[in-house]
């Protein structure tokens, strides 16, 4: 069975072929970095992280990349509220969110520009759209004709006669058509801006991801992924910008996961019903919340409830015990060991069929469950552990393609991440002060405890090891 996958482009699902034999070309939209990141962001994130290794485990060449948004009317907001500069709030916000990708146990992207280092790529794309004919400029903006991209509305399944009908009473008169999109917005007091040819500014959202795809992975893309919230108006602007200055079909799969909902409402910032990374990883450890994303499929909403992750920590023990030690005796049978080892080879099977549907992970979990469930008798039945082997490096494979770690337990993870990350802070500010040795002393106590910490550029990193 080959790979196959719901793409929201066609509606349909589709077989999947590469535009390029055995390399896969992956844009995934990342977070606006203006507040800690919510579990919200991280169900995404996990989603295209068990994406990418299955696709990596299938053989392809994954170039991944997913950007930061660090220019936007909600950073420059936050940041004027809390007296900060945006470029500082953003800088923070991206370092949090990247420790929290390695607590997830998600393989960083092959490259992830941020917004305010591609102005000179966005004020490239600009200009060309503007030579074109797509865009105009007015007074310092720059808007992208929309009634001039070719089947606009086709992703999210909107007409433009509707979306004018639809435009708010305050549509900015200067532009040529209610729902014509900023490309470039003219500077305001007191906010981040660059020079261009139409005066000081900042890039509007939407182009900012076309201009990275076209400068990171071309002028088409096999795989563009995001939240379902983003299929308009984002990811519909993303495609007029590419399309009509390429002339080319942008992205040949669009991929979105469903929401994460709190009491049955969307989770985010703006309603305020939120629960950060930090706060799940201060009562569950990552591969609960790992289990917890899987056991839904991707596309469909997923609740989030106390019960909820209980039942997702009750699963990964479930899988735990797959990995117990073989208690051997001798009533063991040479049959025994030759049925586990058949288990096994069906366990990968099943597995891979159902990851080939449509990255279907509730399947390819219950293949592990059966899995375990097939070790933990042969481990009864008295099996040694080199026998067992047979089922439980299967499972451990299985398992990391989904990103499960399995070995870690809830005392080194998610309930001492706190703690860890305040004798980090601790570290930092004693390294400001010169005060090496007792710095040196902390790193050196962390790493005895298996705790291994990073200095670059961007801030401090710690790892378990």
């Amino acid at each position: 069975m080959a790979l196959r996958l719901y793409n929201t482009l066609s509606r349909k699902t589709e077989a999947f072929e590469p535009l390029e034999p055995g390399r896969v070309r992956m844009y995934v939209c990342g977070p606006t970095v203006y507040a800690q990141a919510h579990i919200g962001h991280a169900m995404s994130t996990v989603v295209f992280d068990v994406i990418r290794r299955f696709l990596e485990y299938r053989g392809y060449q994954v170039q991944h990349v997913m950007n930061y948004t660090d220019v936007e009317d909600k950073i420059i907001r936050r940041a004027a509220e809390l007296g900060v500069a945006p470029e500082d709030l953003a800088r923070q916000h991206q370092r949090d969110f990247e420790r929290h990708l390695q607590d997830l146990n998600v393989e960083m992207p092959s490259m992830r520009p941020q917004a305010s280092q591609e102005i000179p790529t966005i004020l490239e794309m600009i200009e060309r759209l503007i030579a074109a004919g797509y865009a105009y400029p007015v007074e310092g903006d720059v808007y992208f004709r929309v009634s001039r991209a070719r089947e606009y509305g086709r992703l999210s399944g909107r007409r433009l006669e509707e979306m004018r009908a639809g435009a708010r009473l305050d549509v900015d008169e200067r532009k040529e058509d209610p729902a014509d999109f900023a490309l470039w917005k003219a500077a305001k007091p007191g906010e981040p801006s660059w020079p261009s040819p139409w005066g000081a500014g900042r890039p509007g959202w939407h182009i900012e991801c076309s201009a990275m795809n076209l400068r990171y992975l071309g002028e088409q893309i096999d795989l563009h992924g995001g939240g379902n919230d983003l299929v308009f108006p984002h990811h519909e602007n993303e495609i007029a910008q590419t399309e009509s200055l390429t002339g080319k079909p942008f992205a040949r799969y669009w991929v979105h996961n469903g929401m994460l909902q709190l009491k049955g409402e969307k989770m985010s910032k703006s309603l305020g019903n939120l629960v950060t990374v930090e706060a799940f990883l201060a009562q569950h450890e990552a591969d609960a919340f790992r289990m917890m994303v899987l056991n839904s499929h991707y596309r469909g909403p997923l609740t989030y409830t106390d019960e909820v992750a209980g039942q997702a920590q009750a699963a990964l023990e479930r899988l735990r015990s797959g990995l117990r030690a073989a208690r051997p005796h001798d009533d063991a049978t040479a049959a025994a060991a030759q049925a586990l080892s058949g288990e096994a080879d069906v366990a990968r099977l099943r597995f891979i069929e159902a990851m080939e549907d449509d990255f279907n992970t509730p399947s390819a979990l219950a293949a592990l469950f059966d899995l375990v469930r097939a070790i933990n008798q042969a481990r009864d039945g008295g099996l040694s552990a080199e026998e067992l082997a047979a089922g439980q490096t299967v499972l451990r494979e299985l398992a990391g393609v989904l990103g499960l770690r399995l070995d870690l337990r809830r005392e080194t993870s998610g309930d001492s991440a706190p703690y860890i990350q305040f004798l980090v802070e601790i570290r930092d500010e004693l390294r400001k002060t010169r005060q090496w040795e007792l710095a040196d002393r902390i790193r050196d106590r962390l790493a005895e405890a298996g705790i291994g910490v990073e200095d670059d550029p961007a801030g401090t990193r710690w790892e378990r090891r």
